[in-house]
């Protein structure tokens, strides 16, 4: 008797994280209606209301995942370089990978705050996105020796923020090239003044 190996189909919260994943990213938070992501996902109403219990609870899950799979892409870069100069400049050569992928629409964060109501999970998960990025480049540059790793920090983020604007607006990932080489002026200043 041959055994049939059958994968076993995904979650109804596997399936609705999945659709809003792709839905919202692609299209907008406020665009994308609850129906679209319950089509897209094949569950019942009900599913998503026992699952995530609204739809800013979906987003929330949706903003967390983006979370997540961004801290995993940077830090898997940064790990691997040996010095804490090395390792900055490595956030922005990441950024060149995710820019020039074809389903690149700009930062989730940011397009789903600029839809967000105050106080809505969207605002809520930016701000701890955001808090992470800054906390990162602060501690690598802390790590380089920099005198104030907190303005170094502020100007990388402001490049890592204005490279992916500008890579989604103008459909041209060399931009995080530039901020690369930008960043690399930045902190070699940075650790020169030390």
């Amino acid at each position: 008797m041959s055994e049939v190996n059958s994968v076993p189909r995904p979650s109804a919260r596997e399936r609705l994280l999945a659709a809003a994943n792709r839905l919202f990213y692609e299209e907008g938070i406020q665009t994308v209606g609850i129906d679209r992501v319950i089509e897209q996902a094949g569950v019942a109403k009900a599913s998503l209301y026992k699952t995530f219990g609204s739809k800013d609870e979906l987003i929330r899950a949706y903003l967390d995942l983006q979370h997540t799979s961004t801290v995993e892409r940077i830090m898997g870069g940064v790990e691997a370089q040996a010095t804490a100069r090395d390792r900055i400049l490595n956030v922005f050569t990441t950024l060149g990978t995710v820019f020039s992928s074809p389903d690149f629409h700009g930062c989730a964060f940011i397009k789903a705050t600029a839809e967000a109501l105050p106080g809505s999970a969207a605002q809520q998960e930016n701000a701890r996105y955001r808090a992470w990025v800054r906390g990162l480049f602060t501690d690598l540059a802390r790590d380089a020796g920099v005198a104030n790793p907190a303005s170094l920090a502020r100007q990388l983020h402001m490049l890592f923020d204005g490279s992916g604007l500008g890579a989604d607006v103008e459909r041209d990932p060399s931009l995080a090239d530039e901020a690369r080489a930008a960043a690399e002026v930045l902190v070699d200043t940075a650790i020169a003044q030390s």
